[in-house]
């Protein structure tokens, strides 16, 4: 049976955890079926599974993660393609419920996924601020006092106007990350987003990302740009295969993955 994912509101007691903890996965697992011969159409697959003659093998994106993150901290996560980085963001922001095990999360969180996430190609930018910005709990009069805001640090001019699949992947970046990083969240999730920035809005980035250290917000950061690693995170893990092969101190964990 699933455990329950429990999110706290500010101010909340949480049992069992230091204060200044934000994020906190216990024994996360998150585990896939998947059948073990190739079927060519549905039609195959639901005759045999109505055969029972469909047989599985388990795959664990996630296996046994436990992990601590702290108010103000950006911590990095790194690792190769398919080691389950992604997955792990998505389990602490509540995309994604695990097979297994505990997630505990304090106040509100941005999540920063994916590229494109919670847009619409044939929007306009502005229309998709008010879309994105509703999915991300923001009241349409919250997001019509910050859309000037949102604009200028997206830096995107009259193509607020325009539809989105108008846009490079560079563009419809910067928008959600402007959407994302509006308003000075509890816990921060960004995924390779910065990775088709150019160079001046990536440093946009980490000096608003800095910005909301200092204040307190706590950041979890997949990438795989180690420089960024070194330069923002104090703490860091390695993901391999689903489980977490080496974590404390950024440097140090970055050392171990590339001598690995």
């Amino acid at each position: 049976m699933n455990s329950p994912i429990v999110s706290e509101h500010p101010g909340d007691p949480l049992p069992g955890l230091a204060p200044e903890t934000t994020v906190s996965l216990h024994d996360v697992t998150v585990r896939y079926q998947a059948p073990q011969e190739r079927l060519a159409t549905f039609k195959e697959y639901a005759i045999r599974s109505l055969q029972r003659r469909v047989v599985y093998t388990d795959f664990y994106a996630l296996a046994g993660i436990d992990l601590e993150v702290f108010q103000g901290e950006i911590f990095g996560i790194i690792g190769r393609n398919g080691a389950g980085k992604s997955t792990l963001l998505k389990v602490a922001s509540r995309v994604l419920i695990p097979t297994r095990g505990r997630v505990f999360i304090r106040g509100r969180v941005s999540p920063l996924l994916e590229l494109g996430a919670g847009f619409h190609p044939e929007l306009t930018g502005r229309e998709n601020v008010m879309l994105n910005g509703t999915l991300l709990g923001r009241s349409s009069r919250e997001l019509e006092a910050r859309m000037d805001d949102i604009i200028e640090f997206a830096e995107l001019g009259s193509f607020i106007e325009a539809p989105l699949r108008t846009y490079s992947s560079g563009m419809a970046a910067r928008l959600g990350f402007a959407v994302a990083t509006a308003w000075q969240p509890k816990a921060l999730l960004v995924d390779e987003v910065l990775a088709v920035g150019d160079v001046s809005f990536k440093r946009k980035c980490q000096a608003r990302m800095q910005a909301f250290r200092d204040a307190g917000t706590t950041t979890l950061m997949v990438t795989h740009d180690m420089a960024t690693i070194e330069s923002l995170c104090t703490r860091a893990a390695w993901l391999e295969r689903g489980k977490i092969a080496s974590i404390g101190p950024a440097a140090r964990v970055i050392a171990d993955y590339r001598a690995a």
